[in-house]
């Protein structure tokens, strides 16, 4: 995730082998593309597995609706080659139909021989199109075309894994990065994954929190047990003991079945409680008692279920600070944080922000149908000053932006004024002495409050050289208000500014 810090006091020397503790380099790289072949020309297949091979892309061959169906059970797949054959071209359409239906925005290139009909050629094509196929094309296959289809579709430019696990061709997950900051955390993490104890993990919205809880688990022995998810944010006080604890039938209207909840879904598993913070107080004494005693009743009834679960829990809040102000119960936090994991903000990794763009690239420039072999030194420029409030989350939908009502072979940012505008740095808090600002306070006293609004909306145009997007956004109104204000100031003479 990001570059932009090594605040730690240390020799050059010593971080770099504390680096190099953490950071293994065997994971400087993409796990390998795969693709699926439907095909049965032999000649066709050798020269794709040719190129595939020489690319570093796994192909998978298959010859019939069940063979694909068996593919798409088990992998992970970028690209697909589908050869609709000779005279079978409704069975190619259909098959087409079918891969949609396991997969909806993978591309899909239709392959068909070369016929003695140009016209039945070009029908088929436009038909493949409006199928929603990328590419059609005419066997024998040119060498070159194909080269162009896998660097527009299978985009592999390398990035720096903190953390990558694959099984066969199925990608667990990927944490990208290389700061030292973000390999601490994945460091501690895999240390206290094999114990059960609690563990809390903070973070701001958007730093990759869930990945983290997910790493635990795939480290832990639990890892052949379930891993269930509950976001706490996104269940109503009503529902979230339902949810969690399940209900018998009858409980309530509406429960026309007996449901397990996530507690007796995840027995023998790991259970993440994803922003615990908003749960309701009330909620929280019978959470606590549920994680003392591993046992619980479902809604509606007297059953007592023994459980097994280890609980990790998110926040992107400051907890303490909640306990303090009574929003969140003392004894409950003590019983989820028996460790505590800190995941750091973007800006706080800034040497990580040229793989996450990349990273990012290789997964959405296929949808966008871009071949990206540059990013540009502007736009990164920009990226390192920013503060990134939406962290990781927030980068991915402004490359994901970019991506795609941009142009050409060189990521920039897309030419739109609301996402310049968004990635203004902030300002830079103007250094004041105590003097000074008494002086300043001083001159303000028995001013009228429409006077000092004024004043102030002024100097921050004139700070600004009379840019009135950033200048609304350091004092935290609307253009449409400031605006106001401008016409206001105008007729009454008053402002000085050419805007």
């Amino acid at each position: 995730m990001n570059r932009n810090e090594t605040t730690d006091a240390k020799p050059f020397y010593e971080e770099r082998a504390v680096r190099n503790s953490f950071y293994d380099e065997s994971q400087n790289r993409n796990p390998a593309a795969n693709v699926l072949i439907v095909d049965d020309d032999e000649e066709s297949i050798r020269l794709m597995l040719e190129i595939f091979a020489r690319k570093g892309i796994h192909a998978n061959l298959a010859n019939d609706e069940k063979t694909v169906s068996d593919f798409f059970d088990k992998n992970d797949c970028g690209l697909v080659f589908v050869d609709i054959g000779s005279g079978r071209a409704e069975d190619g359409f259909k098959l087409l139909q079918k891969i949609r239906a396991y997969l909806l925005e993978i591309p899909v290139i239709m392959m068909a021989a070369a016929q003695q009909n140009p016209q039945q050629i070009a029908e088929t094509a436009i038909n493949a199109v409006h199928a929603g196929c990328c590419e059609f094309l005419i066997k024998p296959l040119n060498r070159q075309k194909l080269e162009n289809i896998l660097d527009t579709f299978l985009p592999q430019h390398e990035v720096c894994n903190c953390d990558l696990v694959e099984q066969d061709t199925l990608l667990l997950y990927r944490i990208v990065g290389k700061s030292l900051k973000l390999a601490r955390t994945v460091e501690l993490a895999k240390k206290i994954a094999p114990t059960s104890a609690p563990v809390l993990i903070s973070g701001e919205s958007g730093t990759g929190k869930e990945l983290i809880s997910f790493l635990i688990h795939y480290h832990s022995k639990r890892a052949r047990g379930p891993y269930i998810r509950v976001n706490c944010a996104a269940l109503s006080d009503s529902l979230l003991e339902s949810e969690l604890f399940g209900h018998e039938k009858g409980a309530f209207t509406g429960a026309y079945t007996q449901r397990k909840g996530r507690f007796e879904m995840a027995h023998g598993g790991t259970l993440l409680l994803d922003e615990v913070t908003e749960t309701p107080m009330k909620f929280q004494a019978k959470l606590l008692r549920v994680l003392e005693q591993q046992d619980f009743e479902r809604v509606g009834g007297n059953d007592n279920i023994k459980i097994d679960v280890r609980i990790i829990s998110t926040t992107n809040k400051d907890l303490l600070q909640e306990v303090a102000d009574g929003r969140f119960r003392q004894d409950l936090y003590y019983r989820l944080s028996g460790v505590r994991l800190i995941v750091p903000p973007l800006r706080q990794r800034s040497e990580d922000l040229v793989d996450l763009v990349w990273h990012f690239v290789n997964l959405y420039a296929p949808q966008a149908g871009r071949h990206i072999t540059k990013l540009d030194p502007a736009m990164m420029n920009i990226f390192a000053k920013y503060h990134w409030p939406g962290n990781v989350r927030q980068l991915r939908n402004v490359v994901m932006t970019s991506l795609i009502l941009g142009t050409g072979t060189t990521l920039a940012l897309a030419d739109v004024s609301w996402l310049f505008d968004e990635l203004q740095p902030l300002p830079q808090e103007n250094k004041v002495s105590i003097s000074d600002a008494k002086a300043t306070v001083s001159s303000l006293v028995g001013m009228p409050l429409n006077q000092i609004e004024r004043e102030m909306i002024l100097n921050t145009l004139d700070h600004n050289g009379g840019n009135q997007a950033k200048s609304a956004k350091i004092l935290g109104i609307s253009d449409r208000t400031l605006r106001d204000k401008i016409r206001l100031y105008r007729q009454q003479g008053a402002l000085q500014l050419a805007l």
